[in-house]
């Protein structure tokens, strides 16, 4: 007897699953596939109220250290999730004060990253997989990325987590029994615990003039960036930035130094860049830019996305040094406009620095200085801290990549871990906060193993110039190819005109145009402006970048004298006369002048050469010139 096909699919799945097993316990000397845990509680109704194990997928965003109420709904179609629910009419689109819908799906049929994202298009706001066999739980991880998955994989947005099939046949029951079924999704148990997530700080300054110690800071910061946001998009690390500051006494507080060091009336004071209180940035310009950096990591905290701090502190080391006169509000303000971050929410929370009261942000940063455990004060910078273990290795890319990744358990590291390489992928979010045209498809975003960097590009032999970060052009011979050199170009009635010039470095507009070649070019009305046409009996009509002109009753415009002729014999004889007499005219008058210029040409050379020639012999008209030769070898 032959087994069923469900037993023969139950044991197909039984041996990829033990095949699956053996292939992480074969590589565990590389990774080691780890499950994440949260709990799931069920509210309602009362006979199942509880809490349960769920595994956190591994794609979406999980809420990690919050929670999510919401109410399970069971589809009556497509309860595999595997095609779009829109080809059944459904939707989970919450109304105005209805809770998140929680999508309950069955496993199997195909990806579960597919069943996820189409929940998602269906508005639903987090999704619940029901095993099909009884099991431990596992990581629904991501399939392999191919050109139809990748389109969906890195768009998902909402969690998502497996639970056991008893589990589910327990929720399917209620919901078919006309239940009211209200779980909440707890990811705050989900937290990897030390060994399997590793927390590290980095005290840091944002002060580039302080000599070789900031050249070193700031060349590892641009060099970590890549792994750090690895690590931390991956969820295997969690990084703190980190200010020293220190107060000004209350006797001082009125002083020259400590009004020029501090805010907030004395309470966060760092010393003054150059240690010259007469010229350059100020101690305060340093606090305030420190709090700013703090702000800029709690907003992006907020919003899950830490690994942003990397990006604004690494650009504005590049584009508002202290050396270029740029370290300031404003072009701060510009970075953080580039990586599409809310300025508002950064301003509320660095707060008012003029007050006479604490500073929330700083004062916690004050208290973070005190030792901790087995680490002692921060009094120094740069400091970096692992689990929280002062490192005291070079600061230097590889040895602190090393040090991080000896805080995991062993075998439980990441790959980035495991490999130099470090692969990114930062400019398929906000194009990387760097310059691009969408039109032309041209982007200045980079990405590399340091993380991404923002330089123009060169595109089919045309180089782009400019920063990077707000604006590239292309320059020399080409550059009208690609996006008509970013000068202003207009086609009406199949006739294309543009501003573009190969070989000028600035948009011109084209005769027959005024503006200022890159935003627009305005027809030059020639008729009104009587630059044209101005003859007696010619009329003037305006064309787009030109004009035409005719002449009233039986005339003929000739454009090159501007004037208007007789199309009869007699009267063109006599006006074409007239022409001919005033060409000959000038004819004469021209070979009159050459044949007077050749005459006192020819004199002046002729006595030019006379006088050359007297000087080394006699002419027929001159005395002998006495010859002393002779005498000369006496």
């Amino acid at each position: 007897m032959y087994p069923s096909l469900n037993e023969r699919e139950k044991h197909r799945k039984l041996l990829i699953y033990l095949g699956f097993l053996l292939l992480i316990w074969v590589s565990s000397i590389e990774s080691r596939f780890v499950v994440e845990k949260n709990s799931l509680r069920v509210t309602s109704p009362d006979e199942i109220k509880g809490t349960y194990d769920s595994a956190i997928g591994n794609f979406g965003i999980p809420q990690y250290g919050g929670s999510m109420a919401g109410t399970v709904i069971y589809p009556k179609d497509n309860r595999k999730g595997c095609k779009d629910f829109s080809d059944s009419g459904i939707s989970f689109k919450k109304k105005p004060g209805q809770l998140p819908t929680f999508v309950l799906l069955d496993r199997g049929d195909c990806f579960f990253a597919l069943k996820v994202w189409n929940s998602q298009q269906a508005g639903a706001a987090a999704v619940l997989v029901a095993d099909d066999v009884d099991e431990a739980l596992i990581t629904m991880d991501t399939p392999e990325e191919d050109s139809v998955s990748a389109k969906y994989i890195e768009n998902i947005t909402i969690p998502s987590a497996l639970i056991k099939k008893s589990f589910g046949e327990t929720l399917k029951k209620s919901y078919r029994n006309g239940e009211m079924v209200n779980v909440n999704l707890d990811w705050r148990e989900a937290v990897p615990h030390p060994d399997d997530r590793v927390e590290y700080e980095l005290w840091t300054t944002s002060n580039d003039e302080c000599g070789v110690k900031c050249e070193m800071l700031m060349g590892f910061m641009k060099e970590f960036k890549g792994a750090a946001q690895i690590l931390e998009k991956g969820g295997y690390t969690q990084f703190t930035p980190h200010y020293i500051t220190w107060y000004c006494p209350q006797a001082f507080t009125i002083s020259k130094q400590c009004k020029s060091q501090c805010i907030n009336h004395g309470r966060y004071c760092a010393p003054d860049p150059e240690q010259d209180f007469s010229r350059g940035y100020e101690g305060k310009d340093v606090v305030i830019e420190n709090l700013r950096q703090l702000c800029v990591f709690k907003v992006t905290n907020e919003t899950r996305k830490p690994w942003l701090w990397w990006d604004y502190v690494t650009d504005f080391q590049i584009r508002c040094p202290m050396k270029d006169k740029k370290y300031n509000k404003d072009c701060a303000e510009g970075v953080i406009k580039s990586l599409g971050l809310d300025l508002k929410k950064i301003e509320k929370c660095m707060g008012d620095l003029e007050a006479d009261e604490d500073n929330p942000v700083l004062k916690e940063e004050q208290e973070a200085q005190i030792g901790k455990g087995s680490r002692g004060d921060v009094t120094i910078l740069p400091t970096l801290v692992v689990n929280n273990h002062q490192y005291r290795g070079k600061l230097e890319k590889g040895a602190v990549l090393k040090a991080v990744c000896s805080g995991f358990e062993e075998t439980t590291e990441p790959a980035v871990c495991l490999s130099d390489d470090v692969q990114t992928n930062e400019c398929l979010d906000n194009n990387g906060g760097c310059w691009q045209d969408k039109a032309a498809n041209v982007t200045a975003c980079k990405d590399t193993f340091r993380g991404r960097v923002c330089e123009c590009p060169l595109v089919n032999g045309v180089q782009f110039s400019g920063d990077g970060y707000s604006s590239c052009k292309p320059n020399g011979p080409g550059k009208c190819k690609m996006n008509n050199g970013g000068c202003w170009h207009e086609t009406r009635h199949g006739q294309t005109f543009t501003a573009c010039v190969d070989h000028e470095d600035t948009c011109k507009c084209p005769p027959g145009f005024k503006g200022d070649g890159v935003n627009s070019c305005e027809d030059i009305d020639e008729c009104s402006e009587k630059t044209a046409c101005q003859c007696a009996e010619c009329n003037c009509k305006n064309t787009w970048g030109s004009y035409e002109c005719t002449c009233s009753g039986d005339l003929l415009y000739m454009k090159d004298v501007d004037t208007c002729i007789s199309k009869s014999a007699s009267q063109a004889k006599s006006t074409w006369t007239a022409v001919w007499l005033s060409f000959i005219g000038l004819g004469v008058a021209a070979a009159g002048a050459y044949v007077f210029y050749k005459y006192r040409i020819r004199q002046y050379m002729d006595s030019e050469i006379r006088a050359i020639m007297a000087q080394y012999m006699p002419l027929d008209s001159q005395t002998e010139i006495p010859n002393h030769s002779n005498d000369d070898h006496a």
